[in-house]
Parts: structure tokens; sequence; C-alpha cells
């Protein structure tokens, strides 16, 4: 992308005015958007982005600035501007000589740009069609492809210097239903760290009759009841509640500054026993894989919690200066316009014994959230509310009629605490976090969980 001797020369230059660290991030993106609507191709977008990032450290001090130019003196001269709003004295470091590293790869077999566009809008003109065929109800129909091929070099002065090609491919459908002015959505968005073989192997009627089934389904739900209620929240995107209420806060972009709850506490006991909470950025394929993080750091499987006690963060390079700990393979960013911090990949609670059949079953009275919706998060504090999308109120052991208007608020680690059943079901659901460095692809995953008690938010007052 850019040769050796140039990126020895920039990076010196970042340390010219006494900087103890420099890297380089260079960035040169593919992507193509198709959507289509009401059964008709209406937005086919096709893209590339290019550009490189500068990052120096002085101690715990950072400074970050970016450029699309790939010129020599141009990059030497950004260089420069950056180390001296970082200037500490004259340079007593100089970065060493580049060691090219490879690391194990995400497999990809059909890479998305040598695909035509039409064998990609098929796949939405077939999806649509499984949708609208589900049920006469469907009245709409909205399906968006999306694949991108981001080439990375990231180098930096101790002498690291890697190359990855990471290639991202998701399908989002969303159908919307009526009936006597009533009406409701549904919404499924599966996507991999994979090329369009995935897209390929899909099941695409599946995904669309879901999709479809949900929408239908809330056509006739209940108005949900307001309340505190035992709260099942089953497999897959239901991770999504731990993702933002647990997961950021052990992120070490907020716990080496102590916006965290978690901050100061590994070793103690901060869940249930049945709680195992696992980032794994190896996981073959995943929508939130990588083979190296956004510092060129090799991707790993971190325990943050185990068996209910907390074990670790993730941690980026310069948060790690100010925790005094090494990275975890953790640094994410949106592109070459951000630096890099600390964020999940693909995070879930692991496998517990509880067959989901009898977690209903000894359920006299609560909520089952079958599909998630959105939410927010204060991640200093924990405290949550998310949307139920599909959800159905349990009564004597068995799944009763839907109800709709249900939100989840709590506070993510006295849920943690609460967590009294985990399931035996794990699986995984794609979505893209927001935070600090930009929007990123990761998954939430976790088998079927039980929660103790829960605050329902309805707009039914008590139980039935």
């Amino acid at each position: 992308m850019i040769h050796e001797r140039m990126i020895e020369r920039v990076l010196d230059a970042a340390l010219s005015t006494g900087g103890d660290f420099a890297e380089i991030f260079v960035e040169d993106r593919f992507s193509n958007r198709y959507e289509l609507l009401t059964s008709a191709i209406e937005t086919a977008v096709s893209g590339r982005d290019f550009g490189i990032g500068i990052r120096i450290f002085s101690g715990v001090r950072s400074i970050y600035t970016y450029t699309t130019s790939f010129e020599e003196n141009a990059l030497i001269a950004l260089a420069q501007r950056a180390a001296h709003a970082l200037r500490r004295g004259e340079s007593i470091i100089q970065s060493r000589p580049m060691i090219r590293e490879t690391f194990p790869k995400q497999m990809i077999e059909k890479w998305p740009n040598d695909v035509e566009a039409i064998a990609k809008t098929d796949v939405l003109r077939q999806m649509d069609d499984y949708a609208r065929a589900y049920d006469p109800r469907i009245e709409q129909v909205r399906v968006r492809y999306f694949d991108e091929t981001q080439h990375v070099l990231i180098a930096n002065s101790d002498g690291r210097l890697v190359e990855d090609t990471r290639v991202h491919s998701r399908i989002n459908i969303v159908p919307t239903a009526e009936e006597n002015g009533v009406i409701q959505t549904g919404h499924y968005g599966p996507g991999g760290h994979a090329g369009f073989e995935w897209i390929e192997q899909l099941d695409h009627r599946y995904y669309a009759e879901e999709a479809s089934r949900i929408a239908v389904t809330m056509l006739h739900a209940d108005e949900c009841p307001s309340g505190k209620f035992p709260v099942i929240i089953d497999n897959e995107f239901g991770g999504v509640i731990f993702h933002e209420a647990c997961g950021h806060g052990l992120e070490a972009t907020a716990v080496a500054k102590g916006n965290s709850v978690f901050a100061g506490r590994v070793g103690e006991k901060v869940a249930s026993d049945l709680v195992t909470y696992i980032d794994d950025g190896t996981m073959p394929n995943a929508w939130g894989s990588l083979n190296v993080d956004d510092e060129g750091e090799p991707t790993r499987k971190n325990v943050l919690i185990e068996k209910g006690r907390l074990k670790g963060f993730l941690v980026d390079r310069l948060n790690g200066r100010r925790m005094n700990a090494a990275p975890t393979g953790s640094s994410r960013r949106q592109s070459y316009q951000f630096a890099p911090t600390s964020r999940m990949t693909n995070t879930y609670i692991a496998n517990g014994e509880t067959d989901p059949a009898d977690m209903i079953a000894s359920t006299e009275y609560g909520i089952y959230a079958k599909y998630m919706g959105g939410g927010s998060v204060n991640p200093a504090t924990g405290d949550y509310n998310f949307a139920v999308m599909e959800g159905y109120i349990v009564k004597d052991g068995k799944i009763g009629r839907p109800i709709k208007g249900a939100t989840l608020i709590g506070n993510g680690a006295e849920t943690l605490y609460n967590v009294d059943r985990v399931g035996n079901n794990l699986a995984h659901g794609a979505g893209m976090c927001g935070s600090v460095s930009g929007s990123i692809p990761v998954n939430v995953g976790q088998p079927m969980i039980r929660v103790s008690e829960m605050t329902v938010g309805g707009t039914k007052e008590g139980n039935e």
C-alpha cells in the first residue's frame, strides 16, 4: 500500500519532538450497498475510501491526525505538525526496523468485488418474494444488502508491520404488516466476516419468513403489563442487553478513567455463578471477528467474567498504559478518520445447562422476550432500557399471548446477579456498535436466560 522505507521516515518524523511511540494506519476500503423497496431496487451505491492516520504517544498523552494524501512529503509534514503538538523535547527514540508479521486469516471464497451486481440484487428479490408470500397482510418489504472489502496496513515505531484484508457481508430485511389500521414491522439482519459465498449459503426463506412472522404476530399483540417480573430473554440478539449494559463497562475506554462500575474489581464476584461472559474475536467468519485488531495485535478469546467473577477487561495500547495492562487484541475503529480504542468483537454469555423448555415450564408468571429491539445505556452506571420487538406473557409454565410496548429497564450490574437460569442453546446476532472510535460490526450472543426480576415498562398495570 505504501513502501516500508516511507513508513519508517514518517514514523521518525512523528517521534521528532520526543514522543515515545508512533503508529501509522493505512486504509483502502471498497463498499457496495443495494436496497430494495416495494419490490424494486431503489438504491445501488458503490464507493471507495482511502486514507492514512498517524498517532503519537507521549506517556499517556496522545494525538491523532489523518489525511487522504499518500505523498511522502505531505505525510512527513503532517507527522511533524502532530509531533509539535505533543512536544516534549528532542527526539531520543527512533523507530525500529520493520518486521512484517502474518497471522491466520478468516477464510474468504468469493470476494464481493468479483461478484456481479445482478447476483446481489437477485438475493434481495428472492427474499422480498419469500417475505410477501408468507402472509397477505405483509404490505411492504425493505431489503438491504451490504458488503465491504477493507485493506489495512498497520505499522508502528516498535517495528510491527501488519497488512490485513477484512470482508464483511450482511443482509437486512424489514417487512411491514397492516390490518385494520394496525401496522407492525419485523426485522432480521444476519451478517458475517465472509464473502459472497456466505450470502449464497444463507437460508433466505427462513430469514425472510421469520421477519414477516414477527410483523404479523405483533398485529394482534396485547398491551404489555408493567411491574417487576421474571423475564426470559431468548438467545441470539437477546445478548444485546449485556453487550450494552455490561460489555461497554468492561472496555478499557471506560475502565482506565474510572468511568465503569467494574473498575478496580478484578477477582471480585460481579455476577451470578451461572454467568461466564466472553469476547472472542477469532470466531471463524463471525460478523465481529478480525484477524488482527486496528493496532495490529492478533485477536483472541478473552474471558471477561468466569462463573460470576471478574477476570479482566478489553484493553487497547493507550489505555493499557494508563492501567499498566497488556493489550488484548481489542482495539478497533470505524475507519482511518478515528483513533482506535478498546471495543468488543463477538461478545456472549457462554452456554449453561438448562433446557429452554424447562426454563419456560418452571416460570409461573413472567415475560418472554423472544426478539429484542433497540435501547440505550449509561456506561458509567450501567442503567439501561431496551425495547422488546417480540414478546409474550408466560403463565403457569406456558407461553401465552403476544404483548407489545414492552420495555426492559434495569441496571447491568444488578441484572448480572439476577440471572438464575442459563440455557444450552447459544446463538449469535449481528449488529453495529457506536462509540468514540465510530461504528463497527459486532456480534452479540447468549443462550436463553432467565432473570429472576426485572422492571418491565408497559401500558397496562399489574399481572393479568
